[in-house]
């Protein structure tokens, strides 16, 4: 409850709170965690640095489809190599990432016409019938979700350290 978020139009406050408060947990949360612990996989779990990309990527194909768009080769790569295990990237750099995505939902929440939240959008290649408002709010509940996920890992991968 912070009150509303300058810009964002009011039926779109909700989501703008929800994916701030992802950017806000994936700093808090992640904080002790260092470059190799992000992608252990305790029990077969997805690991955080998997978290961190795929939050990060769902954001960014739920408002490519809300804006009519089909996905990009860059995008459809992302999401192939989402979790992949990648010692070069750096816990920074992925929350780095993430939140500049977080931003840049947020600011095309900001240029979103309330009266087009109930028109028909597809998502994805079985172009799956939806509207701009349900893209958009599943992008904020799919991220808080993982958000939830990520937590679980986080705790057994410190717990194992001590």
């Amino acid at each position: 409850m912070r009150g509303p978020i300058n810009g964002v139009p009011l039926l779109l406050q909700p989501v703008a709170h929800a994916l701030l408060q992802v950017g806000e947990d994936i700093r808090y949360y992640t904080n002790g965690l260092n470059d190799r612990l992000i992608w252990e996989r305790p029990a077969g779990m997805a690991s955080v640095g998997f978290h961190l990309q795929h939050i990060r990527g769902v954001i960014d194909r739920l408002f490519t489809y809300a804006a009519k768009q089909p996905l990009s080769e860059q995008q459809f790569a992302d999401l192939h190599n989402e979790g992949m295990k990648n010692i070069d990237l750096t816990l920074e750099e992925l929350l780095l990432a993430l939140e500049k995505k977080i931003l840049q939902a947020v600011d095309k929440l900001r240029r979103t016409d309330e009266d087009q939240l109930s028109t028909i959008r597809y998502l994805g290649r079985k172009r799956i019938p939806t509207t701009l408002m349900g893209l958009i709010f599943h992008a904020a509940e799919h991220s808080q979700r993982h958000i939830g996920q990520m937590l679980v890992t986080i705790r057994i991968v410190q717990a194992s350290i001590i």
